[in-house]
């Protein structure tokens, strides 16, 4: 990586000057080279699934017997493999907190460690009605976009970043690994969400932080101006118009640098 930080002409970023215009300015000061922005690259409803598909007829059934912005959709990628105790203390502090959920778990589709990561016992008969653990394939995009969605539960990869924000919702950042963690720093400074503490030194989790942080978030009032920032940034991550102009741009640019295209062949 650092060869090629070294020998490029131009670095693209996933990003917008309207979100982080202190850290593309820092970029270039550290790297004297231009830096351009491409826009957040949001999908749309055409990057989803069918309408008809009978999965999500029978996720959207679900959803649409929960009241509006009350669920909380929980999703941790498949990179991000959790381990059996930070599994059982989240599950856990989802149904402490009481609030309605629907839980992506999907596996590592190379890794066999999830294989042996297991529910609490009682876990899906307690929660049954009130929360959805679905662990096949599922639209992020269309749950998202739901009107029951309230809040994300996430581990704050950029592209569920960006699929959260385009929605509105305020995160709940659980990071694992990778940049996941200043992702969530960075966002939790903008206000549109918190992270949810570990303890130190081990960086472990407790069900009693899971549910707080639900709570604080999704129904507390001192948790109203993460609500706020997020329907605000919102208008960002979702003006599309504003998206493609970054792609034009971007266009642009190697038009006119001809000999970017030399060097790429």
């Amino acid at each position: 990586m650092g060869l090629v930080v070294t020998g490029c002409d131009v670095f693209l970023v996933r990003t917008c000057e309207e979100l982080e215009s202190d850290w593309l300015k820092v970029l270039g000061d550290i790297q004297q080279k231009t830096i351009l922005p491409v826009g957040l690259l949001p999908p749309s409803a055409q990057d989803s699934m069918d309408e008809h598909d009978d999965t999500w007829q029978e996720i959207r059934g679900w959803l649409d017997k929960q009241k509006k912005s009350s669920v909380v959709y929980v999703a941790l990628g498949t990179e991000a493999t959790p381990s059996q105790a930070e599994l059982t203390e989240l599950a856990l502090g989802l149904e402490l907190s009481g609030l309605p959920f629907f839980w992506a778990l999907r596996s590592h589709p190379c890794s066999t460690h999830r294989d042996s990561v297991e529910l609490p016992d009682g876990f899906e008969e307690r929660t049954k009605g009130r929360g959805v653990v679905w662990t096949s394939w599922v639209s992020q995009f269309r749950i998202l976009a739901h009107a029951s969605g309230g809040g994300f539960l996430t581990h704050c990869c950029w592209n569920s970043v960006i699929e959260g924000r385009q929605q509105s919702f305020p995160l709940i950042m659980l990071p694992m690994l990778w940049d996941q963690g200043l992702n969530a720093r960075a966002l939790a400074e903008k206000n549109v969400g918190v992270e949810v503490p570990r303890n130190e030194p081990d960086g472990s989790l407790t069900r009693y932080s899971v549910a707080e942080s639900l709570s604080l978030v999704m129904v507390e009032e001192r948790g109203r101006i993460h609500r706020e920032k997020a329907r605000e940034m919102s208008s960002i991550f979702g003006d599309m118009d504003l998206q493609e102009r970054y792609l034009d741009n971007f266009v642009c640019y190697l038009q006119n640098h001809k000999s970017l295209h030399k060097s790429v062949k």
